[in-house]
């Protein structure tokens, strides 16, 4: 027999296995479907049965509540989702993990090597494939869990934990009959999730340690109630840096796994005896030792869809709840921050390409925003106080610079990972969109700013140069209204023949009004001075033209 250091070694190593393979298996899946995760979310979450159905379905295909909840987070942290959509994705979720229970548990009933090795070398071969790289990492995540289990089912069988008296004593001098004693081990269960990170490196060691017959049943049972309000820290410590709407999703997931241990505890022996009712197993006499396993995954699916049937109906009231515990943050200038994007929120490259592309539409907004201030400002309409109103202008087009600066750091982040083809094709056009929106702030400074220096000079435009400004700036604004309407739509639904057209009339006016201009300070109708500051407008508007079909040629990937 070997020596128990050595075992546990072993064990330790087929935990961390297991850990990596069910994560290489998530992110592969995300890789693969996450240009459309924000498509289906949207579709699939009209109402609180068809979200608890997608988070289900979602979460079994990732092998991971963790996973689904922290990107359920950040949908919610980029706008994508509500947060009573996010509640039903959760509750969806914690009973499509539960499938994670019932595949440790076969694994420990039936030799999984069968299936390790084939899937090792079909991942392998398609690794070699560019197109199916993320389906062989899948298939890969696969076979490294299956051969996790059948590592613990054999370190389980060497440690022959059934007859070592000092550990069948130990376990043994618990109480399984005082809820004092299950709640010590819910606890321990709790920080061990916590601690590990994985709900099912623990489930795992559980049922090794109550199908050996040492745990009792009971126990395996607090400890799995502990798993499922540990799980609940990766989305509440991800969501800690994020925006409120973002940490209420978390802290949604956290109350609903805290009110099914409530009532779990208070009717813990009838439910779990009526839990081992249905497989068949006394946990006062006894029975099979394999039992114990799926007593334990009937358990955890049981709990999970009994406490979302009592809980689905009542998604208005979590919403109210969290939204009291977490209020909206008091207004006041804070240092900048992106709106939909927190760094520590970035879960695949996939899925943080969904947020920068929600950033990068909001970018355009306020761009078009700081447009309308400045057309207010150079027309001289509705301005009290010229120099209030063009501070706020300056610190629009500082946003504009943040915003780059901040944007262009995450897609160089996330631009370094394994990427798919479809996405590096997005990174690069929001890289080339971002500058763009920017040099757009740039010329609406620029236009603000003549038209201060005009003011301190006394300087006043005609009836006829304010009448054509207006209809330049009419068609830049109708420009912008295209562009941020192609921004925030699906690209194949819009055309650039709008944007051209429109372009082409800005060039057109802007030769119209320029060769207008020579004429009438030829003609002395006004000086020199502000022929020119008028002709500096002309010319920055046509600029800004030219930076917003740029935009648009990125977004429609328009070389």
């Amino acid at each position: 027999m070997q020596s128990y250091f050595v075992i546990a070694i072993e064990l330790l190593g087929a935990l961390g296995l297991l850990i990596f393979g069910m994560r290489m298996m998530s992110e592969s899946l995300q890789k693969i479907s996450g240009p459309q995760l924000r498509h289906v979310l949207g579709k699939m979450t009209t109402n609180r049965f068809m979200g608890m159905l997608t988070g289900t379905l979602v979460t079994s295909a990732v092998q991971s509540s963790s996973a689904t909840t922290v990107m359920t987070v950040s949908f919610v942290s980029a706008g994508l989702l509500t947060l009573g959509q996010a509640i039903s994705v959760i509750m969806g979720a914690n009973i499509g993990t539960t499938l994670t229970a019932w595949i440790i548990s076969v694994g420990y009933s039936l030799n999984l090597m069968m299936v390790v090795f084939p899937a090792f070398f079909l991942g392998m071969l398609l690794l070699y494939s560019k197109r199916r790289r993320n389906l062989g990492d899948f298939i890969f995540g696969i076979a490294f869990m299956f051969l996790s289990l059948v590592m613990l089912s054999n370190a389980g069988k060497e440690l022959d934990l059934e007859h070592n008296p000092s550990v069948v004593e130990f376990f043994s001098s618990f109480d399984t009959s005082s809820h004092l004693t299950i709640i010590v081990f819910l606890l321990i269960g709790t920080v061990i999730t916590c601690i590990v990170q994985s709900s099912a490196a623990v489930m795992a060691i559980t049922i090794l340690l109550c199908s050996t017959g040492v745990l009792p049943i009971y126990l395996g049972i607090a400890l799995v109630l502990g798993e499922n309000v540990g799980t609940t820290a990766t989305a509440n410590i991800v969501a800690l840096g994020a925006n409120t709407p973002a940490r209420r999703a978390a802290m949604a997931h956290l109350l609903f796994n805290i009110f099914g241990v409530v009532w779990v505890l208070c009717l813990f022996y009838p439910f779990v005896n009526f839990v081992c009712g249905l497989v068949g197993y006394n946990p006062e006499t006894g029975g099979q030792e394999k039992q114990l396993s799926v007593v334990l995954a009937m358990f955890h699916t049981c709990f999970n869809m009994m406490n979302t049937a009592i809980l689905i109906g009542l998604v208005k009231y979590i919403e109210k709840a969290v939204m009291w515990i977490l209020p909206d943050k008091a207004a006041g200038k804070e240092k900048f921050n992106l709106r939909y994007i927190k760094a520590n929120l970035v879960q695949t490259p996939e899925i943080a390409v969904l947020q920068a592309q929600r950033e990068t539409a909001y970018f355009g907004e306020r761009v078009q925003k700081m447009y309308a201030m400045v057309r207010r400002f150079v027309l001289g309409k509705g301005i009290d106080d010229s120099e209030e109103y063009f501070k706020q202008i300056k610190e629009e087009e500082e946003y504009t610079d943040n915003t780059e600066k901040e944007l262009a750091r995450f897609l160089e982040e996330i631009s370094g990972d394994h990427l798919s083809v479809e996405t590096k094709m997005k990174i690069r056009q929001m890289i080339r969109i971002i500058s763009e929106l920017e040099s757009i702030g740039d010329s609406c400074y620029s236009m603000s700013f003549t038209t201060r220096h005009n003011g301190e000079s006394e300087l006043e435009f005609t009836d006829k140069q304010t009448k054509s400004l207006e209809r330049m700036m009419d068609l830049c604004d109708n420009a912008l209204s295209r562009m941020n309407l192609i921004l925030s739509g699906r690209r194949e639904n819009y055309s650039i023949k709008v944007s051209q057209r429109i372009e082409s009339q800005i060039d057109e006016l802007r030769i119209q009004l320029k060769d207008e201009n020579i004429r009438d300070v030829d003609n002395h109708k006004y000086n020199y001075t502000l022929g020119a500051a008028y002709a500096d407008l002309i010319d920055e508007l046509e600029h800004l033209g030219d930076f917003v079909i740029n935009v648009v040629e990125a977004r429609l990937d328009i070389a």
